[in-house]
């Protein structure tokens, strides 16, 4: 993990003093190093978190005859293999860093170079001799790469503080995107809260040639579901795929530095963690987990037991480490909403971060589980759309009125409860049925926004936040419904939420944090599998329980999916009542007339009283601790 930073331009001005400026505010990401390139034309920047080849990797690093420019920020799983065939070909190197076989591999066969990286990466490449920029981002999209034209000026950077510091900054919002951030959490890329900023899609490679000012963008990679192995039963399948996970395990234990893992009491945590042990042994393996004192987020004694598991089955290597997660400064979660630099309300983040910062005191690499949900089936969401598919017959005025009324027997008493769950699929039943799994996920309905939004924000009343589904129908190719939706998050909810998420909440405590189950070759062989495979009858990521026995024990199918959740309904009732109603209602939020102030009483009043809104309160807090910022 590191940032990178540049600025390339067709006019010829030396742009070296704001590039230092911006990896003044990048340094968390990369603390163990940083340099500084820039010629006429173009300035690149680097700060480096020391993973691989500490005492080498300097970057930017640049080619012997001064015509190449390289910053990554990542790992390239495969550079020992690309080097090997670098140096049979004639290649000389003087590192062992895997930047330098980025260097020469491109050297070799130009931008085609992306389509062989196995890794998490973002990259930039500048072509001295063909003045040529070449921005790169990893496959799914699992490091950050952000970027904006200034007329004949290409800015770009691995965050928004970095991006920021340029003079010319386009600071106009996107109101379509604060509304799209409202109804999810996040804002699904290309687009950001700055209308003219754009994040590098995952999959993609963008070249600017300086000679004509053009840019264009293609991608290189996409998940293909329109394929299945159809032939390979199950046994054979499941076997398959317990040697690609193991692998991807393998690659990803690679480190010159201490490495561990996250443990939660859930099956991929579980899985990924108990092949790493096993891998590791004799050496210790430390884990780390996040605990609350609220009963329904406290996943203590579920990790401690897949620790108990973990230990009976690699030889009892494990070092299992827990800190309880509390509420003690509201104003920690506005620092950590300040990283993402940008509305971001998954509330996850919080105890994400915070076990990062734990975690760190001993490691500077961890695994994790991220990424089986979305390509097993493992969310209970695809279950709900699998039970909506039974009710489809029914026409669907009928079925509004008839699981509308039906919904409303039941309380607001928050997903995790067992009539939220049953209220939650009642209305999806109720929906549409082209944007039923919107409305699933959608945690600011069209009848809230109209009600809600002030002046700042009327142009958008009546946006249609949905469309960020619908509009990518036409392009998913999986044949089954279900299937489609986990193709979907892969293309939305994945890079927009999961992976952000995930990297943000590490880099701010400069660990780096890989995801085994979102390896190139455990995604294209999950999106071959018949879906039966994947979700089968009530069962939810079947092969993947099938191909780890050993860890997967009845006792853990049983327990309840919980993920990083954060009990955030209670504490906006206590820990946080006040801050959080200060930030509320003291803040350019209502001040400025973004959010009416006496329909948002309304919504605290009727939280306050026991109905769940903290979905809604939460997003409207991060939305203000952005507003401020921005005075």
């Amino acid at each position: 993990m590191s940032a990178v930073s540049g600025i390339v331009n067709t006019h010829g001005k030396a742009c070296g003093q704001i590039v230092a400026a911006m990896m003044q505010v990048q340094k968390h990401r990369g603390p163990d190093d940083c340099g500084l390139w820039e010629s006429d034309d173009a300035s690149f920047g680097h700060n480096r978190l020391a993973v691989i080849d500490l005492k080498n990797g300097h970057q930017p690093m640049v080619s012997d005859d001064d015509r190449i420019v390289v910053v990554l920020d990542g790992e390239i799983y495969n550079f020992q293999k690309l080097r090997a065939k670098l140096i049979a070909n004639g290649h000389t190197f003087k590192t062992d860093s895997d930047t330098e076989t980025l260097l020469h591999l491109y050297e070799s066969c130009g931008s085609d170079c992306v389509s062989q990286l196995d890794g998490i990466f973002a990259f930039a490449i500048f072509d001295r001799s063909k003045r040529k920029l070449l921005l790169g981002r990893d496959r799914l999209g699992h490091k950050p790469l952000l970027y904006f034209m200034d007329g004949d000026t290409l800015v770009f950077a691995s965050t928004f503080a970095g991006l920021r510091q340029y003079p010319g900054f386009p600071d106009e919002l996107d109101k379509e995107a604060i509304s799209n951030f409202m109804s999810l959490q996040y804002i699904p890329q290309p687009d950001t809260v700055y209308r003219n900023v754009r994040k590098m899609p995952p999959g993609h490679l963008l070249e600017l040639n300086l000679e004509n000012n053009q840019i264009s963008i293609r991608c290189y990679w996409q998940a293909d579901f329109s394929i299945k192995n159809s032939t390979l039963n199950m046994d054979s399948a499941t076997a398959k795929l317990r040697t690609l996970v193991e692998k991807a395990v393998e690659k990803r234990l690679a480190s010159d530095v201490p490495i561990g893992a996250f443990l939660s009491g859930g099956v991929d945590s579980c899985i990924v963690t108990g092949i790493a042990a096993k891998m590791l042994y004799p050496a210790p393996c430390d884990t780390f987990t996040a605990a609350f004192s609220t009963v329904a987020y406290d996943e203590r004694d579920a990790a401690k037991r897949s620790a108990e598991i973990i230990n009976q089955v690699s030889g009892g290597n494990l070092r299992h480490h827990q800190r309880e997660i509390k509420p003690d400064d509201f104003f920690v979660a506005e620092e950590i909403a300040a990283h993402f630099g940008e509305p971001f309300a998954d509330a996850s983040a919080l105890s994400l971060t915070l076990l990062s910062k734990f975690a760190k005191e001993k490691i500077s690499v961890a695994l994790c589980g991220d990424g089986a949900d979305e390509i097993f089936a493992g969310y209970e969401r695809y279950l709900a759309m699998r039970y909506a598919e039974m009710v489809y017959w029914i026409p669907q005025k009928a079925r509004k009125i008839i699981f509308s009324a039906l919904a409303s027997l039941f309380p607001e008493h928050g997903e995790r409860s067992r009539s939220g769950r049953i209220k939650r699929l009642l209305k999806l039943f109720a929906s549409p049925e082209n944007v039923g799994y919107f409305n699933l996920l959608n945690r600011c309905p069209d009848n809230i926004k109209r009600e809600l939004y002030g002046s700042k924000l009327q142009e958008v009343v009546n946006f249609d936040s949905s469309q960020i589904f619908t509009s990518l129908e036409w392009e998913l190719i999986a044949k089954d419904r279900v299937e489609k939706f986990g193709e979907l998050d892969l293309r939305t909810y994945l890079p927009g939420d999961i992976l952000p998420k995930a990297d943000v909440s590490s880099s701010a405590n400069a660990l780096e944090l890989r995801s085994p189950f979102l390896d190139t070759d455990v995604v294209e062989f999950a999106s071959r599998l018949p879906m039966k495979y994947k979700l089968n009858a009530q069962r939810r990521k079947y092969i993947l329980c099938a191909a780890f026995p050993e860890f997967i024990t009845p006792e853990l199918l049983k327990r309840p999916k919980r993920g990083f959740g954060v009990p955030m309904a209670s504490w906006l009732r206590d820990s946080w009542k006040e801050q959080a109603y200060d930030k509320l209602f003291s803040s350019r939020l209502t001040g400025d007339d973004f959010i009416n102030k006496n329909v948002l009483q309304k919504y605290w009043n009727l939280h306050q009283k026991g109905h769940d809104f903290s979905y809604l309160l939460w997003n409207l807090i991060v939305f203000a601790f952005f507003l401020d910022r921005q005075k």
